[in-house]
């Protein structure tokens, strides 16, 4: 199937979740051996549905994301979701972006207003271009021929200072320009991931939400993730890994046993995906896989 919202109505009922990965453009030529060369291969071992590529703050790695995602599906047969962002480009500049995807195979697209140059400050509309992500979400659709995804906050996007419902009524309007399915933002307590799940069944969504899940692999490292994207860090958390500061490795081993108890939780749950933010690194995404029973 070249289409992701196929891959999701194909899936039955009770059935183990559609599994995806997350990659971004590495920033070196030994970066994207690494990528190539062990990543990725190591990654289809597990047998993901498909797998995402980013776009980088600011649209830095516009180019490079067309790449690699042509790459990923051509080289190695894995489908791949191409993240799109608003930022630092018109409507014409994005039309042929898109143009470029779809002459290289690319079908599906993960559509984000997308951050700053940078990663902080506040979003600043390119003239010509869109502000919000639901206008790039209706841009997709009128053009036609994709699978379009958008993104989800279980509390709340960092931006939205008028309270999670008010983004998560934003969310809906999204989906109503067209978005087919949505990814969340990382989030560690599922009771935010469930509320956002059935708050939004009651206005009336019903394409699939998928859980966004990030193995923590060093303390400090997932609390300035969470600063930049504004998801928390609950207090029993939070305690357990200032155990490990300065300790990455058993951080690392900590992150794969919380993550894959998250997991199984939202699969009694019945998440219909989950979303791995790999981080490019493979050895926790793979000791959850196999906790959960879900390669192969």
């Amino acid at each position: 199937m070249k289409l992701i919202r196929d891959i999701h109505a194909a899936r039955k009922p009770g059935s183990k979740p559609v599994i995806s990965f997350e990659f971004f453009p590495p920033k070196t030529d030994e970066g994207d051996r690494t990528l190539f060369e062990k990543t990725v291969p190591a990654l289809l071992k597990l047998n993901p549905h498909y797998c995402s590529v980013t776009y980088g703050a600011g649209g830095s790695t516009g180019e490079k994301t067309l790449g690699i995602a042509q790459r990923m599906q051509d080289e190695f047969g894995l489908l791949t979701l191409m993240h799109l962002t608003c930022v630092n480009a018109t409507k014409e500049e994005i039309r042929s972006v898109v143009a470029d995807a779809k002459s290289r195979g690319i079908d599906n697209i993960l559509a984000l207003r997308g951050d700053p140059p940078g990663g902080t400050g506040e979003f600043t509309a390119t003239e010509g271009g869109f502000e919000y992500s639901h206008q790039l979400v209706s841009f997709l659709r009128q053009m036609g021929g994709f699978s379009i995804g958008t993104a989800g906050f279980p509390e709340g996007h960092i931006a939205c200072k008028e309270g999670r419902e008010v983004d998560w009524s934003r969310l809906k309007a999204k989906i109503d320009c067209g978005a087919d399915f949505v990814v969340t933002q990382l989030f560690f307590d599922n009771a935010d991931f469930l509320y956002f799940r059935d708050y939004l069944a009651k206005l009336g969504v019903n394409v699939p939400i998928i859980a966004g899940v990030l193995p923590i692999m060093g303390a400090g490292q997932i609390q300035r993730f969470c600063q930049l994207c504004g998801a928390k860090i609950p207090p029993s958390l939070l305690s357990r890994l200032n155990e490990f500061v300065g300790d990455d490795e058993g951080c690392a081993k900590f992150g794969v046993e919380f993550a894959s108890k998250q997991c199984e939780e939202l699969i009694r749950e019945g998440v219909p995906g989950i979303h791995f933010y790999t981080l490019n690194k493979v050895p926790s995404t793979a000791a959850i896989m196999g906790n959960l029973g879900l390669v192969g």
